[in-house]
């Protein structure tokens, strides 16, 4: 049967790809068994009590549609956040946002600024609607935030993506110097601001929430899928000035959330002294991690998220060899895909069991895979 001819110059100039290999596919192509998931920066705590309650609850009326404005969630995230609704909107996960932001600005052919290594789903939605990537190297192993006011300003970029803390490396700016970047990008070129691992970075690193409420050039995304709990559930929103918040509702997907998942995200929100006790316990998963990296030779970067990156001393080549080595022992984990980055591993935080099957496997797959 011949193939389909129909499909548009971008879809079929595109291979047929995810950004990711999900530990589901590792175990269908492997034959293993993931005992302990700590590659995807997922929250193994779980989401809370009261959390799951509200879910079965839901869960009678899933029959339901999700209300199409989202407005008790709207109104959940503003009320949490001390600002007016109107500046809010939610989608699919930050995944889900970003596809909607690249769709509302990008035509063909239009250069996008990012980081070289940074999140690739963001590259992905940018190929995807036909966008031109350029790439920024990180700097000292944090996103080069000079080099990507100079890239946005000579090639005239309509979109500026920036992550604070970033996903690989886990570091973070602080939130003077966030709102200084902010401001210095040019009035033409709108910034995304992923904050996708807010709640566990230090004091001082997010702006604050009403700071750049007066910039219609600044969207900054949020998730329910880290701290939280609940990356299954797929909620994500964004902070940002009334008018490009509206824009959102001419493209976005009205049915595209689950009744049980917004019902999950409301009763998170709510429930701040359990998202206080799992920050606490990602504190101390991290640092359980780095001891782990230390005790065999490897040099843990300090991270304000929930996964720390560790250098192992070489290259990638090394670095794949130690994540395939571990998934061996059933340990799932990840590493940075581009040079000088994937020097690197990266290890989601875990429950003390993960703590222990990683701890266990990391010397056995040094020993195997050796220095060079």
């Amino acid at each position: 049967m011949p193939n389909f001819q129909r499909f548009t110059r971008i879809a079929s100039a595109l291979p047929a790809t995810v950004p990711f290999v999900g530990p589901e596919a590792i175990e269908r192509n492997r034959h293993l068994t993931v005992k302990a998931r700590i590659g995807a920066n997922e929250s193994g705590f779980g989401p809370a009590p009261s959390v799951i309650e509200a879910m079965r609850q839901a869960a009678t009326e899933t029959w339901k549609y999700t209300d199409p404005e989202n407005f008790d969630l709207r109104h959940a995230i503003a009320a949490h956040h001390g600002i007016d609704a109107r500046h809010v909107n939610v989608g699919e996960g930050i995944d889900g946002i970003l596809g909607q932001i690249v769709r509302l600005i990008i035509d063909p052919g239009m250069p996008v600024v990012t980081s070289l290594g940074g999140y690739p789903t963001f590259n992905y939605h940018v190929t995807g609607y036909g966008g031109r990537l350029v790439t920024v190297p990180f700097k000292g192993d944090h996103e080069d935030m000079d080099g990507l006011l100079d890239a946005a300003r000579r090639n005239d970029a309509p979109l500026l993506y920036f992550a604070n803390p970033d996903n690989p490396m886990g570091s973070w700016h602080s939130a003077e110097r966030v709102l200084e970047f902010a401001r210095e990008v040019p009035e033409t070129t709108m910034l995304i601001l992923d904050e996708a691992y807010g709640e566990t970075a230090p004091a001082g690193t997010l702006p604050a929430t009403d700071a750049l409420l007066d910039r219609p050039n600044v969207i900054r995304t949020r998730t329910f899928s880290k701290a939280f709990g609940l990356a299954g559930s797929r909620i994500g929103y964004v902070i940002t000035a009334e008018d490009t918040a509206f824009a959102f509702d001419k493209i976005r997907n009205h049915f595209g959330l689950n009744r049980i998942g917004v019902a999950a995200a409301i009763a998170a929100m709510a429930d701040q002294a359990y998202l206080a006790e799992v920050v606490g316990k990602i504190s101390a998963a991290r640092d359980r991690i780095a001891g782990i990296a230390r005790a065999n030779g490897l040099e843990p970067l300090p991270s304000a998220t929930n996964f720390v990156t560790i250098d192992c001393g070489s290259d990638g080549a090394r670095s794949r060899a130690i994540v395939d080595g571990l998934m061996e022992h059933g340990v799932f984990i990840r590493m940075p895909g581009v040079a000088p980055l994937n020097r690197c591993i990266r290890v989601s935080v875990g429950t003390e069991r993960d703590m222990k099957l990683f701890e266990d496997a990391l010397p056995k797959v040094l020993k195997r895979v050796g220095s060079s």
